[in-house]
């Protein structure tokens, strides 16, 4: 049994940087844990080429659990490729890491209930808030609000409390920026250090992908105890949509007790994913897109920030292809992780294509690699 993770501790965003019974009960059970390893390719049947310490390594798997987790969606509007915007999440987990943030100015923008745990984390580091900018509407969060279980209704509320002094407007979203000033459609322009944007997140549907498992509406298709349509692959968290910490541990614990063939334990926790799953598709109702963010960007407002791709250059092709071969969008470093969701929201594509390597990898991981 082993955890292959990306980055160099276990945790993810939300407690890389800490400790918890999580982490301490994979360590205890005699889990290897593979630090820093990338998943880059399929190499046939319950087998996966992974770079890891400087080489590539062939893998093989009876069971494979994917908990990919998701990425924030941006969209393109004038200065959003400014040094000062980053991602919500992004400017987060930078702070997190050390980036100076007391005292600084820093609007919050975008979508989602992340809007408020970002404001609440970068209030509680010293940081000014003056506005959290919500897209979607009043009436909609009051509904979301009238939805929720008991527990989380009162977790929401707490949150609010601490975010009191900040001001929070619904049907809200920022039209353009210029060094130290955001625009909003609507309200007087706002100063500011940093402005924190993102729309939401997307699942991190690369690796399902490449492994053939169906994919509908953005998410991986699963079953009660979280198998794909791939035999022996399992999907859990955000890769089967967008709910937070709750349902990601359950259904982590769903799939683990159905890969290792305890059934009288996957039971246990379906009534509690049932139930999360209402959350899940309330989330989703809640904080649609709405169609006026397609019309942010001006035409030569940069939609691939990679290859420096501008609006009035993709706006006319057919799908993403048409756009790669026109124009190289989607084509750099990225590989269309930043720019393809974007422009699958504004120009209404389909998912574009895709082939490994799933990241970037040295020529020598295709050197000498077995048959």
């Amino acid at each position: 049994m082993a955890l292959l993770d990306d980055n160099p501790g276990p945790g993810g965003q939300i407690w890389r940087l800490h400790s918890n019974q999580w982490t301490t009960r994979m360590r205890a059970s005699g889990c290897e844990f593979l630090p820093q390893a990338t998943v880059f390719e399929v190499r046939g049947s319950h087998r996966l080429g992974v770079w890891m310490e400087g080489e590539a390594h062939d893998l093989t798997y009876q069971k494979l659990i994917l908990a990919t987790g998701a990425r924030e969606l941006f969209l393109p509007f004038p200065g959003w490729t400014l040094p000062h915007v980053m991602g919500a999440g992004g400017l987060q987990a930078l702070a997190k890491g050390g980036l100076p943030i007391r005292g600084k100015r820093i609007v919050v923008a975008g979508s989602g209930p992340l809007l408020f745990a970002v404001a609440a984390y970068l209030k509680s580091q010293g940081a000014i808030v003056p506005l959290i900018a919500e897209q979607t509407t009043l009436l909609d969060l009051a509904l979301f609000a009238a939805g929720l279980e008991a527990n989380k209704f009162h977790e929401a509320g707490r949150l609010l409390w601490d975010l009191r002094a900040i001001r929070y407007r619904p049907s809200t979203w920022v039209t353009s920026t210029t060094a130290g000033l955001v625009r909003l459609n609507r309200g007087k322009p706002v100063p500011c250090d940093y402005l924190a944007c993102a729309y939401g997140l997307i699942p991190n549907l690369e690796l399902a992908r490449v492994l053939g498992c169906a994919i509908r509406k953005g998410t991986t298709i699963v079953d009660e105890t979280c198998q794909t349509s791939v035999a022996d692959v399992h999907a859990v968290g955000e890769i089967n949509g967008i709910a937070g910490e709750e349902l990601a541990l359950i259904e982590g614990r769903i799939a683990g007790y159905a890969a290792t063939g305890q059934t009288i334990k996957v039971t246990r926790h379906l009534p509690r994913r049932a139930r999360l799953l209402e959350f899940r598709r309330l989330l989703s109702r809640t904080f649609a897109l709405r169609h006026e963010l397609r019309k942010l960007a001006a035409a030569d407002t940069i939609v691939c920030r990679c290859e420096d791709v501008r609006f009035s250059q993709v706006q006319a092709a057919a799908d993403e292809r048409d756009a790669k071969l026109q124009t190289r969008c989607g084509m750099g470093p990225c590989q269309g992780r930043v720019c393809g969701p974007a422009c699958e929201f504004l120009f209404n594509w389909p998912a574009g294509t895709l082939r490994p390597p799933l990241a970037p990898v040295p020529v020598s991981a295709y050197l000498n690699r077995q048959p």
